[in-house]
């Protein structure tokens, strides 16, 4: 059987095994490390713990476990080999890297799982779910624009010497090494423009892949996608390819997130991952977050319940959620269930 049938139905099948109609992601990963005390003003961002401070990360991961998350993202989404060799790595060391991120989540999981075994949540009062409940580990891929640090993975706007050969190249030994990085899936993250989601679609088929992947596209209208291309268009390239098991939107204000569900299920019937940021907008050039129209936390997981309704199967938060967000999310759609049966 070739990798593309069986990537085909790996998030229903995932989800059934929850025993849910949904399954939770985490949420923002940078502010939470910052709260534990990291410097992420640098070119390589977050990915900078994978360096400096690899256990910050397994913290946060293991902060959306207890919260109640089934997927957690890996700190790879700014780590590429030109990032790390801007910073004197080698190419193996690069390697190593994106190979650890995905350990450390891996950590985080056996962590966990291991406390739910022994019971340790007894007396955690905050605690959505003690029991072992199934959690992927999904190796992130952020978009060229993450990699210049300017903002432009907010735009999608690359210039005309950029091109989808180029795409190409730039991403595909990462992809590679992640794919065999021990990651449950890959998820390609804040797709900015219909041209890199088209490379990214070409390296899954021409390097067959052996892991599924999602593909989740940002907005900034709750039409198009970053750059100004169709949704619509963006999410047939998606279903196009055999290798993506779900589509859907990340970093994009809630308030557009119905929207862009509606949308997506008119070109797809695969599952929809949907994970927003917390409203505010990213000013690529201060390298810092401007409320805008800002939701709170309640403001934000108000909208969860129609967010599953429409048709959204996987919901989690992005830049600026925290695992309060998460937990509410886990619990929103609990009682949700829960009322329906």
């Amino acid at each position: 059987m070739s990798s593309s049938v069986k990537h085909a139905n790996f998030i229903s099948e995932f989800i059934g095994k929850s025993g849910n109609e949904y399954a939770i992601l985490d949420g923002g990963l940078a502010t939470e490390l910052e709260r534990h005390g990291a410097d992420l003003n640098d070119p390589l961002w977050s990915a900078k713990c994978l360096i400096y401070s690899p256990h910050l990360i397994r913290r946060v991961h293991l902060d959306y476990l207890d919260a109640g998350a089934n997927i957690i993202i890996s700190a790879s989404y700014q780590a590429t080999f030109q990032g790390f060799q801007d910073k004197g790595l080698s190419v193996a060391e690069g390697e190593a890297l994106l190979t650890r991120s995905v350990e450390i989540a891996r950590e985080a999981r056996d962590i966990y799982n291991d406390r739910c075994t022994k019971g340790s949540f007894d007396d955690d009062e905050n605690a959505v779910d003690v029991k072992q409940r199934p959690i992927l580990v999904a190796a992130s891929v952020g978009s060229y624009g993450a990699y210049l640090a300017d903002g432009s993975e907010y735009s999608g706007e690359y210039g005309e010497s950029v091109t989808l050969e180029s795409l190409k190249d730039f991403h595909r030994r990462r992809v590679q090494v992640l794919a065999e990085s021990g990651a449950d899936l890959i998820a390609f993250e804040t797709i900015p423009n219909k041209l890199e989601a088209k490379a990214y679609a070409e390296i899954l088929e021409e390097e067959d892949i052996k892991i599924p992947a999602w593909f989740s596209f940002s907005s900034k209208d709750g039409t198009n996608v970053a750059n100004g291309d169709s949704i619509l268009d963006c999410a047939e390239i998606a279903d196009l390819c055999k290798y993506v098991a779900a589509v859907g939107i990340n970093c994009t204000p809630p308030r557009f997130i119905h929207d862009l569900i509606s949308a997506i299920r008119k070109a797809t019937d695969k599952p929809i991952v949907i994970y927003p940021n917390s409203g505010e907008t990213y000013d690529g050039i201060t390298k810092q977050w401007v409320k805008t129209t800002g939701e709170t936390e309640e403001d934000f997981v108000s909208y969860v319940r129609k967010w599953h309704e429409a048709g959204a199967s996987l919901v989690g938060g992005c830049c600026r959620t925290t695992p309060n967000t998460i937990r509410a999310i886990a619990q929103t759609l609990a009682q949700k269930v829960s009322q329906q049966n």
